[in-house]
């Protein structure tokens, strides 16, 4: 077949495995280690969105913070003029202490200074962190049953692997780097994970359809099979990452810092997805057909 000539997906797919296990392996060390860095959503604390009507001064903002006698954990400068200040503070800051803290803001950048103040206690930071955890495993048993109900069971579980292993791309990458893990995090992983499984769907829709006229008579058949599925697939799923990558580039350049985090759990996701859709779940597929192939085999011997 034409599709011959192009990269072998199927006979390269120990160093796909390699490099995932890699991947997967130093993200669990660390994780272990040092677990995520919550941000307050998912941490007992207090954060602070303080709009003071002008470009802030970094040295000031410093000094009233000092002068509450707090320490600001993250502090990020943001909107169309710079004239917004964000800050997370990981313990619960008592009323007095925010008022001292607006007041500070007021006498230095005048009465145009407003303030939005959320508080996450311990109960709520817990309660918030395994709603997330069951909305992800959720997710996951939902697409596995949709897959196993469409396809058969060998796509259900080739895609189930993939788009865990998608989802612990993104959240290996933000725990080595400590990057901050909040709500919207949480919305990017549920968001690639849908995302992973419509590129998966698409390969495996074209294997189920080449099934139907294929001979297969052996594990080479099966893996030709695949690979020329999957490059029959190729470039409406390179169209279909490219635009949303995008997008999401976009949204991580121009964003506003609030959002910069989810688009970049959003980038890696969608690049991770498109990776495992092509290195992950088509071998994977591949190795349990060719289980049954040679047991069929066995059988007929």
């Amino acid at each position: 077949m034409v599709y011959k000539k192009y990269f072998d997906f199927v006979k390269n797919r120990k160093y796909f495995y390699i490099a995932s296990l890699a991947i997967v392996v130093i993200g669990l060390i660390v994780l272990l280690i040092s677990g995520m860095n919550y941000g307050v959503d998912f941490k007992a604390g207090t954060s602070l969105d303080i709009s003071v009507g002008q470009a802030v001064d970094q040295a000031k903002a410093e000094k009233v913070f000092k002068d509450a006698g707090v320490e600001p954990a993250i502090s990020t400068v943001g909107g169309d003029k710079g004239d917004r200040i964000s800050v997370r503070f990981n313990e619960i800051l008592p009323d007095d202490t925010v008022k001292k803290i607006k007041d500070g803001f007021i006498a230095a950048y005048g009465d145009k200074v407003s303030q939005e103040v959320n508080t996450v206690t311990p109960d709520m930071a817990v309660e918030q962190r395994n709603k997330a955890a069951i909305a992800i495993g959720i997710a996951s048993l939902a697409i596995c049953l949709y897959v196993t109900i469409r396809f058969e069971w060998r796509f259900a579980v080739a895609s189930i692997i993939a788009i865990l292993h998608d989802a612990f791309m993104v959240i290996a990458f933000f725990s080595i780097f400590r990057l901050e893990v909040n709500l919207p995090f949480m919305a990017a992983i549920l968001t690639t994970i849908g995302y992973s499984i419509n590129d998966k769907i698409v390969i495996f829709d074209r294997v189920r359809e080449n099934l139907r006229f294929a001979k297969i008579k052996s594990s080479e058949d099966v893996a030709n099979l695949l690979n020329d599925s999957i490059w029959q697939t190729m470039s409406r799923n390179i169209n279909t990452v490219v635009t949303v990558l995008i997008a999401a580039i976009c949204l991580f350049v121009f964003g506003s810092p609030a959002i910069k985090l989810f688009a970049l759990a959003k980038i890696i996701g969608l690049t991770s997805g498109a990776y495992s859709s092509l290195c992950i779940a088509g071998p994977l597929w591949y190795y349990f057909k060719q289980k049954s192939v040679s047991s069929k085999k066995k059988v007929a011997a």
